[in-house]
């Protein structure tokens, strides 16, 4: 069906001979592969036929000069027990393909192929020289049960899961790992012969658990009622029965362990006569029951125009609706794909295994909500094939054959689609759901997908219904269909369309038995698809090979010539090729037009070919200048062919440093082991490449290239000669490794050795773990053993530091002892350092090659490598807090690890913040990580230093000499690294242990930094100890330092000065700290927090005034008087506020607490208590601000006025005075106890102070006073706005008037007493 007429001429016979030729089923059909044997498949005990493929395609690649990307990639051979198995099978017997069954399991990564009566399992990702592979024999009994050849020629009959006792979720970054426990369950779909192994890695070899059903058994198991049937159980049986294919096949098997420790797992699968089978496989035997029948809802469609399949292979499919479990899980969730619906039931994995349905979905109706509405004109037959999930269960993908017939034509023919459903968003199904749930549940997520609209009417229903689906790979949402025929298809959405990729290669590799995906290195996303061959191992479809080498499908029509693509393959891998290196994604696609679209690929097209073209002329030329030496005119041919436009990693010269440092040695071989890192092959490889990238640079250097570089293109060159870095650093961590190769066979004369000691290194482990990254990366390396890769990739050497960090729990296990875990940790630091420091010394060496360093940070500064050292000091900081170490050796040792890693450490840091702040970019977050990873690391080694003294002191009666020196040592590398980077704390730290003022005074000279350096810390200590003393001491040594200090520090500039006979300024700072506020005080923001003057109370601050008033006599000024008055009048400010808060209740006491009001805060409290004495209290301030303050709060001083003549019952008085005929003395007496009075008196009367100027320079009293026109109001004006004013206005004025005239002596006179 997705496969063309002449791929496999064997299996012709099943269909007829012409069926392919007049019906094609994939636009392919023409296509023709060249070099492909004509008797088919070479004989399988040829040597390593994959490999012979993959070399000759590479072969033909590299004559084209060009690799073709739409060719599948070599991942994987067999191992070389299935490879012998195959070899005696063959020799034995004359066996079609069909006799092999095999498969992939996605979540285990193993791979599986039953040849004759073994079952070989293995690791499809671990390269070739470290794949081991397990070997399970069938039990004869089965063999017997089926007759003699029945188990070898039906092979394919076989369905297998394997179940994971250790279901915690690992990395696949893992590599070389011990085994974990791991179970096999298989069963036949013919007899339905279940095998059990509980262990297949376990050392003690036991016979597997077997159960085989008779036939008067299977009828009489297989006649439930509806629903849930009562059990029958069946012990492990050895019973022998006649062959028969039996009416009951299993189309599908899926396994989960149950919830206890004695390795037993229950596996469910579905007939085709609507059975769900149970089997529980524990290790003393098989009990199988039905547990649900299906009833066929055929009868239902007898009548309609679309019919189902009757019943006929039916339930098709069993998938888990999530693919990961945990200990945890009591239940699991697992989808059911019937005739026209989906059906989801819970299975309990407690003692009893009840299974239970949740709800079911129509996917195939008449309604137009369904997935597939039925009864469309054309439709005859409707079949759902199978069912999958995505990875993390919401997404449910169908795979659909629909028959139907043209009406024009009359011919018949069948459509294959894609159904894609969810769960309903606001259903929320969990695995704890006891009961039924009714209603939909099931939404489309996106339109039925077409992937062929026009295929082949198959004859035989068993081909189209053997169709299995795999989903999850790249390109992201394509799908792989494999089919009976062994062809695999890989559909995708590109451009708008359904595009078709069927594996195929130069040389036949048999059917392709199963489909997985590739994982990631990060587990972050899915990988490629890769597929399992019969006779040519293990592939990988690239996702850039399913882009560029899909095609649409054709609409085959009922007439030979006419078609509406007659496109060839190679026609569309040509319009596609100037694309290759942009990975092109559907929803890029989607969100520009097709002008945009197509200008934009235009501009990448003829931009490749630009750089393809400038490459390779660089390549050319350089490749002269290594046989004659000779650069003449290389620098004007490379301009002028565009090799200077592109910066960054894509500029052409980096590209080619690149493919320098990273070639890949063409003598090493996947069959050579894990030994080729311990050969001198590696080490001369990487020489050959350093040569090679200095015979480069001079290449550079000569043709002027590098001046062109090092002014235009800086990061460019930058990355360039990192990747020289990288390749010093990788030959010394060759060395570094040979050397510990060499040496752990030793027995190490310390603590760490005996028992305990570990042969296997921590930096072996590191190689593996990052050459298995780098596979999963880049395919076409799976086949490449994981150190050869790691010491290849050169330019990824950065990556050391992501798996360290991400691996770090495996690499350093927590499980192992404490001194096992120290020396493993000691040898990734030394390795790590190791790095580093080469980098270092390759970039002082060449110092003179380098571009100017503004704005560039070198490549150990990155984010991935600081986070990699960090997690490495990180771990030893945490064991060093969690273990006590009593040996001087664990001491020094540990000590010895943390400061070489934290020399590198803070050199990484100290380079990207440089680089950031060369850039303009925000670099305060990076500081902050800076600064608490720099404190911690430098005090644990303080600490450190002093465990090693304290244990010196305990092993030794005196102490001195040798010990004193080597514990001064440690302290000036200490000190050292301290003052580099400003790490204070630990300065002041050790000055203070040793109580040293000598060393704590060099120290601070040492240290002096922009903002006083060392100093400033030093003074902030003293004076977080409330030692003023000894910071005026120390000032008078470093007057520069304290002066900045405090700049900062109010509260103690004033004595400074003082000291320094300075009075005015003294006097200045003192009444500026006594009347700061939050906002006002001058504090930058890390400083403000660690100032006290928010907690100064009001005593403080009017103490604080009167040592202004005391400076300021003694400053002797001019402007002496002024200032006087100013502090008077905050002075009674301040006292005013004292008396207030004597009014106010607890609430109002507690939100103000030791704050200093502002005065308009002042005014309006009084004014809001409504208490007269307080109305007058208003004026008082007013009075004691400036007149400034007054013209700005002009309505604030309405306000007061307003209130105070509130403050009487002015219609009592003027019908008093009125009724009771009041004389002048009587109305002048009632008149003076008025708050307008005493206001009056108190702002306009004769002896009335004030600071600033008068009152009526602001607000006249009488409107034909007012001398400005700019005053709008007087206070005349605001009482004429009172509502008794029209009957006592008189009164009013009469008492404004008369306090501005007379007036009464005020009591506070004289200025306030100092306390």
């Amino acid at each position: 069906m997705f496969s063309p007429g002449t791929k496999r001429l064997n299996s012709s016979s099943r269909r007829g001979g012409q069926a392919a030729a007049a019906a094609p089923a994939t636009p392919a059909t023409e296509k023709r592969v060249p070099n492909r044997p004509s008797t088919g498949t070479p004989a399988p005990w040829a040597p390593r036929l994959s490999v012979l493929a993959r070399v000759s395609a590479a072969k033909e690649d590299n004559e084209a000069g060009k690799e073709d990307p739409t060719k599948p990639v070599f991942i994987g051979e067999f191992p070389h027990v299935l490879r012998d198995e195959q070899a005696i099978l063959c020799e034995k017997h004359s066996l079609a393909s069909n006799w092999i069954s095999g498969g992939m399991d996605r979540g285990t990564s193993l791979s599986w192929i039953i040849s004759g009566d073994k079952v070989f399992i293995w690791d499809y990702l671990l390269p070739s020289s470290s794949k081991g592979c397990t070997s399970l024999t069938i039990p004869s009994s089965i063999a017997e049960a089926e007759g003699s050849d029945t188990i070898r020629h039906q092979g394919s009959g076989w369905l297998l899961c394997f179940v994971k006792w250790d279901r915690t979720l690992q990395s696949v970054g893992r590599v070389a790992q011990e085994r974990k426990p791991m179970g096999v369950v298989m069963c036949n779909k013919k007899t339905q012969s279940v095998i059990y192994w509980h262990d297949i890695y376990s050392n003690m070899k036991t016979a597997p658990v077997i159960s085989v059903v008779s036939e008067d058994e299977l009828g009489t198991i297989s006649t439930p009622s509806e629903g849930n049937i009562a059990p029958k159980w069946q012990r492990q049986s050895s019973r022998v029965r006649s062959s028969s294919t039996g009416p009951h096949a299993f189309n599908s098997l899926i396994v989960s362990p149950v919830l206890n420790d004695q390795e037993e797992c229950v596996a469910l699968a579905c007939s085709n006569k609507g059975d769900i089978w149970q089997f529980h496989c524990s290790r003393y035997g098989i009990r199988q029951k039905i547990v649900y029948k299906c009833f066929s809802s055929s009868h239902s469609q007898e009548n309609d125009t679309v019919k189902s399949s009757g019943g006929k292979g039916y339930p098709r499919s069993l998938v888990w609706c999530c693919h990961h479990s945990s200990l945890e899980d009591i239940s699991r969730q697992f989808f059911l794909l019937t005739d026209n619906e989906i059906q989801c039931f819970t299975l309990k994995l407690s003692s009893d295994l009840e299974v239970s349905k949740l709800w079911s979905d129509l996917i195939i109706g008449d309604d137009d909500d369904l997935g597939i509405k039925k009864g469309l004109a054309g439709q005859k037959q409707i079949w759902p094939l199978d069912v999958q999930v995505d990875e993390i269960g919401r997404v449910i993908t169908v795979l659909v054959a629909i028959l139907c017939k043209d009406r024009v034509s009359g011919s018949s023919y069948t459509q294959y689609s894609l159904l894609t459903m969810q769960c309903k968003s606001r259903l929320n199904i969990s695995s704890d759901i006891e009961g039924p749930i009714q209603g939909r549940i099931l939404e489309n997520k996106a339109p039925i997908q077409v992937i062929i609209p026009k295929a082949r009417l198959e004859k035989d229903e068993d081909f189209s219904f053997s169709m299995r689906l795999r989903v999850g790979g790249r390109p992201p949402g394509s799908i792989i269909i494999l089919s009976a025929d062994g062809t695999a298809t890989v559909s995708h959405y590109y451009r708008n369309s359904i595009r078709l990729y069927q594996f195929d290669l130069p040389y036949d590799a048999g059917k392709v038995l199963d489909a997985s995906v590739l994982p990631s290195a990060d587990d972050s996303e899915e990988g490629s698809w890769v597929v399992l061959t019969v006779k040519a191992g293990i592939w990988a479809i690239p996702e850039k090979a399913v882009v560029l080498g899909g095609v649409e499908p054709l609409e085959r029509s009922l007439f030979p010539n006419d078609s509406s693509n007659g496109r060839s393959t190679q026609e569309e891998r040509n319009k596609l090729t100037f694309s290759g290196e942009i990975a092109l994604r559907r929803s890029s696609s989607d969100t520009l037009d097709s002008g945009d679209k197509q200008r934009t690929i235009i501009g990448i097209a003829r931009h490749a070919a630009q750089d393809e073209e400038s490459e390779a002329l660089l390549n050319h030329l350089f490749h002269d200048f290594l046989f004659s030496g000779q650069v003449d005119g290389s620098f004007e041919k490379l301009k002028n062919a565009g090799a200077f436009d592109r910066e960054g990693e894509a500029n052409v010269f980096a590209r080619t440093s690149k493919s320098i440092v990273d070639t890949l040695a063409k003598h090493w071989t996947t069959t050579r082991g894990a030994e080729i890192v311990s050969m001198a092959v590696v080490s001369t490889q990487l020489k050959d490449k350093q040569q090679k990238h200095q015979k480069f640079l001079q290449f550079l250097a000569l043709s002027k290239c590098h001046e062109e570089l090092c002014s235009k293109q800086r990061n460019s060159l930058q990355i360039i000669l990192a990747h020289g870095e990288k390749l010093a650093g990788m030959i010394r961590l060759r060395e570094l490794q040979h050397i510990i190769s060499h040496s752990r066979s030793k027995v190490l004369e310390s603590s760490y050795s005996g028992s305990d000691y570990e042969t296997v290194n921590a930096l072996w482990n590191l190689i593996q773990v990052v050459g298995e990254r780098a596979r999963r990366n880049i395919v076409l390396l799976m086949d490449r053993d994981n150190s050869e890769v790691f010491y290849s990739k050169v330019s990824d050497l950065e990556e050391v530091f992501y798996c360290l960090e991400k691996q770090l729990d495996y690499l350093v296990s927590l499980e192992q002892p404490v001194g096992i875990q120290v020396r493993r940790a000691f040898e990734l630091s030394d390795a790590c350092v190791t790095i580093i420091r080469t980098a270092m010394d390759y970039r002082k060496e060449y110092h003179l090659w380098y571009p100017p360093p503004e704005g560039l940070a070198p490549w150990y500064c990155q984010l991935m490598v600081r986070n990699g050292l960090w997690s490495l000091a990180s771990f030893m900081l945490q064991r060093l807090n969690e273990t006590t170490f009593d040996t001087l050796s664990a001491k020094s040792m540990i000590f010895t690890l943390l400061e070489a890693l934290t020399k590198v450490l803070l050199e990484a840091y100290t380079g990207a913040i440089t680089a950031k702040v060369e850039r303009g970019e925000q670099e305060k977050a990076l500081l902050e990580e800076y600064w608490n990873r720099r404190d911690a690391l430098l005090d644990s080694l303080y600490r450190q230093i002093k465990d090693v003294s304290l244990t010196r002191q305990q092993g030794s009666i005196e102490v001195g000499g040798q010990q004193g020196e080597v514990y001064k040592d440690l302290l000036s590398r200490l000190l050292c690294m301290g003052k580099q980077h400003e790490c204070y704390s630990t300065l002041w730290n050790v000055c203070c242990d040793l109580n040293d003022t000598v060393l704590l005074k060099n120290l601070m000279q040492e240290s002096a930094g922009p903002k006083a350096g060392f100093s400033y810390y030093v003074f902030k200590q003293l004076y977080a100890r409330q030692q003023f003393s000894k910071i005026l001491r120390l000032g008078e040594e470093f007057p520069e330092e304290l002066a900045i200090f405090l700049k900062q520090n109010c509260i103690l500039l004033w004595l400074h000065e003082v000291y320094l006979h300075q009075f005015p300024l003294a006097s200045e700072n003192l009444h500026r700290l006594a009347l700061s506020q939050d906002e006002s005080f001058h504090l930058e923001a890390e400083e403000e927090a660690e100032s006290d003057y928010r907690d100064l109370s009001l005593i403080d601050r009017k103490r604080f005034l009167n040592l202004a008033k005391i400076a300021a006599l003694a400053s002797n000024d001019e402007d002496q008087e002024a200032k006087m008055k100013r502090l008077e009048a905050d002075l009674r400010i301040l006292k005013l506020q004292e008396g207030l808060m004597e009014h106010l209740d607890e609430e109002a006491k507690q939100n103000i607490g030791r704050q200093l009001l502002r005065p308009e805060d002042l005014i309006v409290l009084c004014l809001s208590s409504n208490q007269p004495g307080l109305t007058l209290q208003a004026f008082e301030i007013f009075a004691w601000t400036s007149s400034s303050f007054r013209r700005r709060e002009r309505a604030l001083l309405e306000n007061c006025w307003k209130n105070a003549a509130d403050g009487d019952d002015w219609g009592e008085l003027y019908h008093a005075s009125t009724a009771e005929g009041w004389s002048d003395e009587q109305t002048l007496g009632a008149l003076r106890s008025t708050i307008l009075f005493q206001a009056s008196c108190r702002c306009y009367g004769p002896e009335a102070e004030t600071f600033g100027g008068r009152f009526d320079e602001v607000m006249p009293l009488r409107q034909e006073g007012s001398e400005s026109r700019d005053l709008e109001c007087s206070v005349e004006a605001i009482l004429m706005q009172h509502k008794f004013f029209p009957d006592a206005g008189k009164l009013m004025l009469t008492a404004i008037e008369l306090g501005s005239l007379h007036g009464t002596v005020r009591k506070e006179t004289s200025p306030v007493p100092m306390e």
